[in-house]
C-alpha cells in the first residue's frame, strides 16, 4: 500500500515562493507523481506531473514557467517549487501517484492520494 504525505504549505504574499514536498512510503518505484489543487467551490485541477524516472515533466498552462516539479527517488519524495505565486494559486494542494503516463491530467487516473496541504497567497 502506498501512502503519501504532503508538507510545506502555508501563507505567502503574492510574488513569493513556497516549496511543497510529498513523502511516499510503499512501492512507488516507476510511478508517475503528480500535483493537483482544489480551491473552494471548484473542481480538483491538474498542476504538474513527473515520470517515474524523473526525466519527463508536464505542467498545466496556468503554472508553466512559475512552478517546477522534481523528485528524489532515493528519498522517495516529490517536490513542487512554486515561484511568483498569485492569489489565484490559493488552494489545497494534493500529491498523487499512479502507474500512468506523466501526461495524465485526470485525477481519476491516479491511484494514491495524500491528505493535502493548504496554500494561501495574499494580495
Amino acid at each position: 500500500q502506498v501512502q503519501l504525505v504532503e508538507s510545506g504549505g502555508g501563507l505567502v504574499q503574492a510574488g513569493g515562493s513556497l516549496r511543497l514536498s510529498c513523502a511516499a512510503s510503499g512501492r512507488t518505484a516507476g510511478y508517475t507523481m503528480g500535483w493537483f489543487r482544489q480551491a473552494p467551490g471548484r473542481e480538483r485541477e491538474f498542476v504538474a506531473a513527473i515520470s517515474g524516472s524523473g526525466t519527463r515533466t508536464y505542467y498545466a498552462d496556468s503554472v508553466k514557467g512559475r512552478f517546477t516539479i522534481s523528485r528524489d527517488n532515493a528519498r522517495n519524495t516529490a517536490y513542487l517549487q512554486m515561484n511568483s505565486l498569485r492569489p489565484e494559486d490559493t488552494a489545497v494542494y494534493y500529491c498523487a501517484s499512479g502507474m500512468v503516463p506523466s501526461t495524465t491530467t485526470q485525477a481519476s487516473g491516479y491511484n494514491y492520494w495524500g491528505q493535502g496541504t493548504q496554500v494561501t497567497v495574499s494580495s
